[in-house]
């Protein structure tokens, strides 16, 4: 078959494979282009994935030196399933929390939690007693599974907060009640069968915002899903637009290696869900450990790995490190923030098998968005790809909602399923992000002839750690909790190996010794590590503002990064 453009190759795969497809359906009183046969919840997909698993005899879960067939990894989820319905009397609707490092036990309580109609509340492991105890208060959610860092953090919220903790791995014997003696007292791993309507609600992830505290995202099972099958159509569109070597040896099984937080939608929707119907193997790591990827890669046979460009750059130096090509990998992507353009080339130098792809997407969106891959981006490297086919639509608007011409700047706006169904507990904010089922991004790009975007700027004052999403707001909160502290403002410093860091110009009261270690040591009991900052800039007079009295974030930036190369006492 000879090669087709994008475009036909996305009608192609419509036209030629039911699972994509597409029809409409009335959500929430807006009409949305929808997949028709789609597995109708995270429970069904979990079910009917279990062909393209062999059976539910292939290798499914690698953790370390434990393994789970696909049958294996379901009759765990079935037995907490009915542990969460039988002794934990979790309810249709109930919020469970998650908060522990990425484990096999996160994976199966997510979907032992959706299998009974309760909604994962998943918390950010690196958070603070301090803002644990906000999240925890915002979702409602009194079951907590926890390990042992997470149990210590939460013990003084479980009077106040009439929590109910069950410890997981290390944390079992510091909770009143253990996954290991609750999982072991079920033997039953049927499938619950409890009626799950394509939009309730599938999960909350929180992610930072302006308003400092960070924002619970609630995503439906109808958005989850459908995410998945636009990941698994790209799929089946690049052989059609590249096609193999007539004399290609078959595909090799997917395997995708987690190197990402589990609490963060890059490492479960286009990692895990897509994983359960593509058939792929997925191996996970205790934590990030460049050198202990590559042998993980190399052992597993891996093909596909995804995080944040900091990682895609450890891995490519520990490759040449140790000496350890990585033939197997054919997917390199990067996603949570851009890839500096001077990687790309050097990525598809170090891993001539592997498609060097890059990506854009939100929580808001489930992950689903805008992406490229191979000779697309090495051309493009900065360029954020095409709007994934085909149920997304894509507009750029200015500050007055207007749509602007092509190749102008404006604000990405998306409409899609997949788009979140709110803001938990904020309607003003969900009023703001979502007008008639388009999701206000708060990114600047535009878009080209061709139908690439490019992303240029962001609205919101985020700062992107590593892929970490850090709002200048919940910094400075922090920031103004110390007594010598009159004002703070945080905003981004470039960084090589991470993209950005925080920075922060802090005025103090007159005659102060505050130093920059003692206000970090301070700033540790208020907010997670990643959000201190790792610059500070002090002076005891005002910091500078504009016309309308509003601080000057971007003048202030601009004057303290001047100083970088000259200052002495910069860590």
């Amino acid at each position: 078959m000879s090669a087709l453009t994008f475009e036909q190759a996305a009608q192609h795969v419509i036209s030629t494979q039911p699972i994509f497809e597409v029809t409409t359906a009335m959500i929430r009183d807006v009409e949305y282009k929808v997949f028709k046969n789609v597995p109708p919840n995270i429970p069904a997909l979990l079910e009917t994935s279990r062909t393209a698993q062999m059976d539910g005899a292939a290798d499914y879960l690698v953790y370390e030196d434990e393994r789970w067939t696909y049958d294996e990894f379901c009759a765990d989820v079935n037995r907490m399933a009915h542990v969460l319905s039988r002794d934990l009397a979790v309810k249709a609707g109930d919020p469970v929390a998650i908060a522990m490092r990425n484990y096999p036990e996160l994976l199966i309580l997510c979907m032992a939690i959706a299998s009974v109609g309760a909604v994962t509340v998943f918390v950010n492991a690196w958070w603070t007693t301090e803002e644990l105890d906000y999240a925890l208060k915002d979702s409602g959610a009194k079951t907590v599974f926890a390990d042992g860092e997470r149990i210590t953090r939460l013990l003084p919220l479980v009077d106040g907060l009439g929590l109910r903790l069950i410890g997981v791995r290390d944390g079992e014997a510091m909770a009143a009640a253990s996954y290991s003696k609750l999982r072991g007292a079920m033997p039953d791993t049927s499938w619950p069968h409890v009626e799950i309507h394509p939009e309730d609600d599938f999960a909350v992830m929180y992610s930072s915002g302006t308003t400092g505290h960070p924002k619970g995202v609630v995503q439906t099972h109808r958005g989850a899903i459908n995410a998945v099958y636009t990941w698994l159509m790209q799929a089946a569109i690049a052989p059609l637009v590249t096609p193999p070597d007539p004399d290609a040896p078959p595909a090799p099984r997917p395997s995708i290696l987690v190197v990402t937080p589990l609490f963060h939608v890059t490492a479960t929707h286009p990692m895990f869900l897509l994983s359960l119907p593509a058939g792929a193997k997925l191996a996970m790591l205790h934590k990030w450990d460049a050198d202990q990827a590559v042998r993980v890669i190399d052992r597993e046979q891996i093909t596909r790995f995804l995080g944040v460009p900091t990682q895609s750059a450890d891995l490519m130096a520990a490759v040449r490190r140790l000496g350890i090509p990585l033939p197997s990998l054919d997917f390199l992507g990067s996603g949570g923030a851009k890839r500096p353009a001077s990687q790309v080339g050097q990525l598809a130098e170090i891993f001539p098998n592997a498609n060097i792809a890059t990506g854009w997407g939100m929580t808001e969106t489930n992950a689903n968005g805008i992406g490229m891959a191979g000779p697309d981006y090495v051309n493009r490297p900065g360029s954020a790809g095409r709007l994934y086919p085909p149920i997304q639509q894509l507009r750029f608007l200015d500050d007055n909602g207007h749509d602007v011409a092509q190749g102008e700047l404006g604000e990405i706006t998306v409409k899609s399923p997949c788009n979140m169904r709110c803001y938990l507990n904020k309607p003003e904010a969900t009023a703001e992000a979502m007008q008639d089922g388009w999701l206000r991004t708060g990114d600047l790009g535009m878009i080209d002839a061709d139908g690439f975007v490019t992303i240029v700027d962001r609205k919101k004052n985020i700062i992107i750690r590593g892929g970490e999403n850090i709002a200048c707001l919940d910094v400075e909160g922090a920031l103004h909790r110390h007594p010598d502290v009159v004002e703070a403002c945080a905003f981004s410093v470039p960084d090589e190996r991470l993209g950005e860091v925080v920075g922060a110009g802090v005025q103090v009261r007159r005659g102060a010794k505050t130093s920059q270690a003692e206000l970090a040591g301070f700033l540790a009991d208020h907010i997670a590590r990643f959000k201190i900052p790792e610059f500070m800039w002090f002076q005891d007079v005002p910091l500078p503002r504009g016309a309308t009295d509003k601080l000057d974030r971007r003048g202030l930036r601009d004057t303290c990064l001047k100083t970088l190369n000259t200052r002495k006492d910069m860590p």
